[in-house]
């Protein structure tokens, strides 16, 4: 008797939760949006660029026709062979639901709505055990990750500096990392692997390796440009590559050293002018004889220098909208006087403003130095 009170009593509890649960729900609100953005997102997955382009040239009817069509077929090419055999099935048990026969005097009635309803809860409940074994998995990866970032920003006389990056999904491919040199300075590097997700994680763990060995060992930015490009076309996948922006400062002086492979410029704000140098080489992991140059900024005091990478440009709204340069260089009059998180802050805020319900198309990554005017310099040490 005690034992099957207490097994009422875990049942009770257990549909309380769930109840519980499906009410919070309902209260989160924006259910018509979270279900637009998921709808969208499914119709970017299952159909190709191809597809769309020709699904926009059709007719509303005709267009919702094919959208069905396409999906289904996309849905069926990306099972497993089991669970598509599986889906057919209940497809075609659904389609024949009501079978009559009659053997002898008797008139024989099978609905077979049941049996595919079954079929595709068991589908259902396999894609989900697959996804939320892999959400695991991502889980790990990115505390591996988060434990590989710096845990704080790095302190320099003369300088205020932050560091920031956050992944489209549970990992990500931008990398945002720094490194006290010998001499007193501070080396700062903000990359860009191609394409996101763990793939992508992983490339940037490579690279982030590759930087902290190299950039202690080399003499000039030449030659750490031209052997980290060696190791990655000489590790790397084909098609895959990095680009990379390095920064490196010294304290209370305002010449920053650049190495740009293949990377948005950073730019340097000051007084409503904003400057900024092309990057002069190919990403790492495309050509294994490229060079490797030097490049050189003036920041001068109360200036802020700003490298970000391109999920800044290349957010996207719910209209398919790209935030892109334009709207970048728009906020550089509202960032100056700014402290360098200040500033960060102001651009994330916007972006997100941008993006609205939209989730992140690519990882976003900053790095904003803000140099000190002497008074600032002196106070803040």
């Amino acid at each position: 008797m005690p034992d099957r009170k207490a097994r009422r009593g875990k049942g009770d509890k257990s549909r309380q939760r769930l109840r519980t649960l499906l009410l919070e729900d309902l209260r989160q609100g924006n259910f018509q949006g979270t279900m637009r953005r998921d709808l969208r997102e499914m119709y970017d997955f299952y159909l190709d660029e191809d597809a769309r382009d020709r699904l926009s040239a059709m007719g509303r009817m005709k267009r919702w026709l094919h959208v069905v069509i396409w999906l289904l077929k996309s849905l069926v090419r990306k099972l497993s062979p089991t669970r598509r055999i599986l889906l057919i099935v209940c497809l075609v048990l659904y389609m024949f639901s009501d079978v009559r026969a009659r053997y002898g005097a008797m008139d024989i009635s099978i609905d077979f709505r049941l049996f595919s309803f079954v079929l595709l809860l068991i589908i259902l409940m396999l894609e989900l055990k697959d996804k939320l074994l892999a959400h695991d998995e991502l889980k790990v990866g990115r505390a591996v990750q988060i434990a590989l970032l710096p845990k704080e920003n790095p302190g320099l006389s003369g300088w205020d500096i932050w560091l920031y990056t956050r992944p489209a999904n549970d990992v990500g491919g931008d990398l945002v990392d720094f490194i006290r040199l010998e001499s007193g300075r501070v080396a700062l590097f903000l990359g860009d692997v191609v394409g996101k997700g763990l793939g992508a994680a992983l490339l940037m763990a490579k690279l982030q390796s590759t930087l902290r060995t190299l950039i202690p060992e080399e003499g000039s930015l030449e030659d750490l440009g031209r052997r980290t490009n060696q190791i990655f076309c000489r590790d790397g996948l084909p098609g895959k590559f990095a680009t990379a922006v390095y920064l490196e400062i010294g304290p209370d002086e305002g010449q920053v050293q650049v190495l740009n492979a293949g990377h948005l410029p950073p730019v340097v704000l000051h007084c409503g002018t904003h400057e900024s140098l092309p990057p002069v080489a190919m990403p790492f992991g495309i050509l294994s004889g490229e060079s490797y140059h030097e490049q050189s900024l003036a920041v001068p005091p109360g200036g802020l220098l700003l490298a970000y990478s391109d999920g800044l440009t290349e957010a996207f709204n719910e209209a398919e909208e790209c935030f892109g340069d334009e709207r970048v260089e728009a906020l550089f009059p509202a960032l100056e006087g700014r402290s360098a998180e200040a500033a960060g802050q102001f651009i994330l805020q916007a972006v997100d403003r941008f993006i609205g319900d939209r989730r992140p198309s690519d990882d976003l990554s900053l790095i904003v130095l803000r140099r000190w005017a002497g008074s600032e310099s002196t106070s803040a040490s």
